[in-house]
């Protein structure tokens, strides 16, 4: 019975989670770039916004922002912005309010 697997342990002591990693979403160019995607997601279109250099916390304010003006909803993933919209136009200019450069991207 010497070949059997370890199931368990106290020789570890207390495990810890590792601290998640922030993932900021940043072009070399500095330019927020606002793109429409539709895959996964039964073809419905959400825009989703990157480029952004701001912290997790400065990201969600600006989604709950972008969601109110919009009337729709939306998330922050991985360093982007998605939001359930196709009005990238709308967004666009509720970005170009707050300063950033914006380009839309893709079709």
């Amino acid at each position: 019975m010497q070949d059997s697997k370890l199931v368990y342990s106290t020789d570890g002591g207390k495990i810890t989670q590792s601290d998640k990693q922030e993932t900021r979403s940043v072009t070399s160019d500095g330019i927020v770039r606002i793109s429409r995607e539709t895959k996964g997601r039964k073809g419905k279109g959400v825009s989703i916004v990157s480029g952004l250099d701001m912290d997790a916390k400065a990201l969600k304010t600006l989604c709950t922002e972008l969601k109110k003006k919009c009337g729709c909803g939306g998330a922050v993933k991985e360093g982007t912005i998605e939001v359930q919209t196709d009005d990238r136009e709308k967004l666009k200019t509720l970005l170009q309010t707050k300063g950033f450069t914006v380009k839309l991207a893709g079709g």
